[in-house]
């Protein structure tokens, strides 16, 4: 899901359909479908635009915090990752 949020382009406006994202990913084309719904049902404000020139789009109001990190947070994040319970 999070390789979606990447290729819509974060804060871009970039409109992707689902044949589209799926070709890029790999994956079938339902599966976008399902990662998209699950995306929306957490918060996320992914905008579906029907018709010719339609696609899937995040809304320009979406910020990356906290999903991604910049190369300095990932490396201090990465410590965290080795404690196990």
């Amino acid at each position: 899901m999070l390789a979606i949020l990447q290729l819509l382009g974060i804060g871009t406006g970039k409109k992707m359909t689902a044949g589209q994202l799926a070709e890029a990913l790999e994956v079938h084309v339902w599966t976008v479908y399902r990662d998209i719904d699950a995306l929306c049902a957490s918060g996320v404000p992914v905008v579906a635009d029907a018709g010719p020139g339609g696609g899937y789009r995040l809304l320009p109001r979406f910020t990356a915090v906290p999903l991604f990190f910049r190369s300095r947070g990932a490396n201090g994040a990465r410590p965290c990752s080795c404690f196990r319970t």
